[in-house]
């Protein structure tokens, strides 16, 4: 079985060479490149299942690495975990709202660390929804959602979400009419080990209505308590 190819893009040798050790320990395959712009080569010559990523490189920020993997077609799927020393929750929401799946900040311990890869590796080939339950539509049929595939059609137009928008609409729509809060989000997308603001969830939301574009309506907000899709727009199929 192929070993999963993890990208770390990390100036501090030290830092580097830390996550590197976790990695490889973990069973995958690790590469280090040290700037933004090896990076943008390295991802184009073979593109990983994850990049783990800086945000202050030489040459190229990491915002700038992260808005151009989640704006070319070919690199958008790629799933990208924030590591940085910005632990603002501006720092956070903006790389969130380029299209990153998870955002650790340093210090950080590597146990957490390793916890959140497993997760986003995870959700590549693992459904949201019980295995009786593959695909779901909205929207009377003008929004399907392909479970195993991890899709998402809007009039048979494929829509473009991050792993992390995929499995918060994904969760909403396996139960429709029913309300869950922003810290049950997080726990059903990304477990309980991770700590995350409600922010960086409507950060999210906003992404996914944006991308839906007219059906993206059907996402409702619940004032003051989280996020549910409207009781007739998610059946089964």
């Amino acid at each position: 079985m192929r070993r999963k190819d993890i990208l770390i893009v990390e100036d501090e040798p030290d830092i580097a060479e830390l996550i590197r050790f976790h990695v490889e320990r973990e069973g995958l395959s690790p590469r280090v490149v040290s700037s933004g712009q090896t990076a943008m080569e390295s991802i184009r010559s073979r593109h990983p299942d994850l990049v783990v990523l800086d945000l202050m490189l030489p040459d190229l920020d990491g915002l700038e690495v992260c808005r151009r993997l989640t704006w070319d077609e070919e690199t958008r799927s790629i799933p990208i975990l924030i590591v940085s020393a910005k632990g603002e929750e501006a720092d956070i929401v903006a790389g969130l709202e380029l299209g990153a799946d998870d955002y650790v900040t340093k210090p950080f311990s590597p146990k957490v660390l390793m916890a959140r890869i497993r997760t986003v590796l995870r959700r590549e080939r693992e459904p949201t929804q019980p295995e009786d339950t593959r695909r779901l539509q909205l929207g009377s049929g003008l929004v399907s959602i392909d479970l195993d595939r991890h899709e998402v059609t809007v009039e048979g137009a494929k829509v473009d979400l991050t792993l992390t928008e995929f499995g918060i609409l994904a969760y909403l729509a396996g139960r429709p009419g029913f309300v869950r809060t922003r810290d049950q989000i997080i726990s059903a997308v990304h477990g309980d080990n991770v700590v995350l603001t409600g922010r960086t969830v409507d950060v999210h939301v906003t992404a996914i209505r944006r991308k839906l574009g007219q059906v993206g309506s059907l996402l409702e907000t619940v004032r003051g308590v989280g996020y549910r899709i409207s009781e007739d727009g998610a059946l089964d199929s």
